[in-house]
């Protein structure tokens, strides 16, 4: 389970911003009609009506299962796409390459 610092660092700097558009990137594809392709894909994914209205969160992770570095970063990522969700955003994992000192290095 996150810690209670996970939880307060995202309302802290949520309210920081309390005035601005927390959305303000994620509006240009869901909000205008002329997005209607990228709103289908969007909703395709699971979002409702109303999660079109929130910002939506990326969440890097080089996990792969062939590093002991790197394993753990997948339920490390499962964690903080939660603490995203219970702030009220959308989270999206993505993965990226993952590089193995060790097996590179002979």
């Amino acid at each position: 389970a996150p810690s209670k610092s996970h939880g307060r660092f995202l309302s802290t700097t949520m309210s920081r911003q309390a005035d601005d558009k927390l959305n303000r990137v994620s509006s240009s594809i869901t909000q205008p009609k002329s997005q209607g392709a990228s709103q289908a894909m969007l909703y395709a994914t699971g979002l409702s009506e109303d999660d079109m209205n929130k910002a939506q969160v990326g969440i890097s992770s080089v996990w792969y299962e062939g590093n002991p570095c790197n394993m753990h970063l997948m339920d490390l990522s499962k964690i903080v796409k939660e603490s995203v969700a219970k702030a009220g955003l959308i989270p999206y994992r993505f993965n990226t390459i993952g590089v193995s000192d060790g097996i590179s290095m002979g």
